[in-house]
């Protein structure tokens, strides 16, 4: 038998299934890179992996993607604290896991850069990846550490096919927008599935009309004082929560690797 069993489900628990040993299994239809999204860096990852993520098999989770130590060079969401502790990123690769920082600031110059150059090497191996909208850090990375994986940040909002084949020139994989997963026609077109990743569900960027809140974070991630901006009033934005995509059209399609959000409680992604 080719059961696997989720995170936080032990044998003790379900002892009439038999185990295969993982060599011998095939593999995954698809991996995912999981959100680490409001995890305290004092919760142990391997906890937090089965309470917010126990229904994927372990060998299914490529990565997690969340903050390190304090950096000016975090974009997508502002640095509040500190989600992925020393032994969470230890315990992760020791597991064959990687890690995903979210360095996609929408500016940085050279001389933030040389001041993150001890926090780059601390993280620089194989496993790890760096989420980049700024194309002169993905140049300066591929120069100085070469070991990272270089994801091309779905900030970038690469919604062509000339766009995405200009990326996949300078980065190792492309995020896409969200609303391409409903375009299937234009996916089918993507020459190089296997670099591509794809959300498996979304949250209030789905609908958002303008995302300006991506410039803005980058200037809040600045630590200078700058206000947060949204497209819409909070009192009129649409909290619609979580969407979930269906996988199997993607997955048929040739699409292997997708991005999991971690909704916020209640389930609902809306500030």
């Amino acid at each position: 038998m080719d059961q696997e069993i989720p995170i936080g489900v032990t044998g003790a628990q379900r002892p009439e299934l038999e185990f295969t040993p993982a060599r011998e299994l095939p593999p995954p239809a698809c991996t995912y890179t999981v959100s680490a999204r409001q995890k305290s860096a004092e919760v142990p990852v391997f906890a937090y992996l089965r309470q917010q993520y126990g229904n994927l098999p372990l060998r299914e989770i490529e990565s997690l993607f969340g903050f390190v130590e304090r950096s000016t060079l975090y974009g997508g969401r502002f640095f509040t604290q500190r989600e992925l502790s020393d032994r969470d990123v230890y315990q992760l690769n020791n597991a064959g896991i990687g890690i995903r920082i979210p360095f996609s600031n929408h500016q940085v110059s050279r001389q933030e850069y040389e001041a993150n150059r001890a926090l780059l090497e601390k993280y620089h191996r194989n496993l790890n990846s760096i989420i980049c909208t700024q194309d002169d850090l993905a140049r300066w990375l591929r120069a100085d550490f070469p070991a990272y994986r270089l994801d091309a940040s779905v900030i970038k909002n690469l919604n062509t096919h000339a766009k995405i084949d200009e990326a996949l020139e300078r980065y190792d994989s492309v995020v896409l927008p969200m609303h391409l997963n409903h375009d299937l026609a234009f996916l089918e077109r993507i020459e190089h599935k296997d670099r591509i990743t794809l959300f498996a569900n979304a949250g209030c960027a789905f609908t958002c009309p303008s995302k300006i809140c991506y410039a803005a974070i980058s200037k809040m991630n600045k630590f200078t004082g700058e206000p947060f901006a949204c497209s819409q009033d909070s009192k009129q934005r649409e909290i619609i929560g979580m969407v979930d995509f269906d996988l199997t059209p993607l997955i048929q399609l040739g699409f292997r690797q997708f991005k999991l959000l971690r909704s916020r409680p209640g389930g609902l992604t809306g500030f």
